[in-house]
């Protein structure tokens, strides 16, 4: 059977009794290993103990077809089930994952992590149709799942979280479950003692003072602010922020626009564009983020990030100031989308 990813938490936290082999896959590498793990915990608690659970390679089982098998087939020697986790599977294992789904051996839950995997997977398309075997999605968390899972780990540990610092940290958050759980580790570290998370605790847990000043500068030359621009330059380099860090984050925003200029010219609304980015626009630069994608045209955007690519390249092979070549290269687009109005 197919576990849709929006079904998959709850059903690794109880799956039913008769299911023997589980494949976790998806693009998200720390949700897949999340979710793994949960399933396993159900039948073995600690995933350390080597008479109850196996842990295996692709590699390990390329070498030795028998031992998936024989690993299944095991019997404990404390009693009760044991468990056999599968790393790194790929479509190599199909052959080998096909045998023990069609002839179980023993009562061990076999669950094998894997990366994203299409429809047409060998190795995917072996779980359908089967009461015993269980295929299992991991695809990136949406904003909703985002903001399940933060505020289910801060109640967890008796914290609340006020609405402001909810969306803020949700913003602040890709589309990686494991990058997620270190912040909000991260998170409950520095609330020890406290009862509720504000707003000015995400940012300081969370928050980029480096990253936060080169967006401002980014809005600034998207905006075509040639003053402003020129303020948020010159709070860049007191701070020491490194021109190299200011040219990356540019580059990120201008390939952000010209993504979201190439969907709106498909018909897609730019709200809608700018709830799928990632990383997502913060909200509270989000209108004047559309209001850059409005803007620009995706040719001049183009050229915006040719000028950012050639300021790259000047300052690594060549002696020029980096930040002369950084403040030039924003204010030359800041003049680009001036005329562009």
């Amino acid at each position: 059977m197919i576990v849709k990813s929006h079904e998959a938490d709850r059903y690794v936290a109880g799956p039913p009794k008769g299911l023997l082999i589980a494949l976790v896959y998806g693009p998200d590498a720390g949700l897949v290993q999340e979710r793994t793990e949960k399933l396993l915990k159900t039948v073995t608690p600690d995933l350390t103990d080597p008479f109850n659970a196996a842990d295996l390679g692709e590699a390990a089982l390329l070498a030795d077809p028998a031992r998936l098998a024989d690993e299944a087939a095991a019997i404990s020697m404390m009693g009760g089930r044991r468990t056999v986790r599968v790393r790194g599977g790929g479509n190599d294992l199909a052959d080998i994952v096909e045998h023990l789904i069609d002839d179980p051996k023993g009562d061990a839950l076999v669950v094998i992590e894997a990366g994203d995997l299409p429809k047409t997977s060998a190795l995917r398309k072996l779980f359908d149709g089967h009461k015993s075997a269980a295929a299992i999605q991991c695809y990136p968390d949406s904003v909703r799942d985002l903001a399940d899972v933060v505020r289910d780990a801060l109640r967890a540990e008796g914290l609340s979280i006020a609405p402001d610092a909810l969306e803020d940290a949700v913003s602040r958050l890709g589309s990686d479950r494991g990058v997620t759980r270190r912040e909000i580790e991260k998170l409950l570290l520095y609330m020890h003692g406290q009862k509720q998370v504000t707003l000015e605790d995400v940012r300081a847990v969370m928050g980029d003072e480096a990253e936060a000043r080169s967006e401002s500068a980014c809005d600034a030359a998207g905006s075509g602010d040639l003053a402003r621009l020129d303020r948020e330059l010159e709070r860049l380099w007191v701070s020491d922020t490194q021109p190299a860090q200011v040219i990356r984050s540019a580059m990120g925003h201008f390939q952000k626009l010209l993504q979201a200029r190439e969907s709106a010219a498909r018909g897609e609304s730019l709200d809608m564009v700018m709830k799928r980015l990632r990383p997502p626009v913060h909200f509270s630069r989000a209108n004047a983020f559309k209001a850059q994608a409005q803007r620009w045209t995706g040719d001049k955007l183009g050229e915006a990030l040719d000028l950012l690519l050639e300021a790259e390249a000047l300052t690594r092979t060549t002696g020029v100031p980096a930040e002369a070549v950084t403040g030039r290269t924003l204010m030359n687009i800041a003049a680009m989308a001036r005329s562009a109005r």
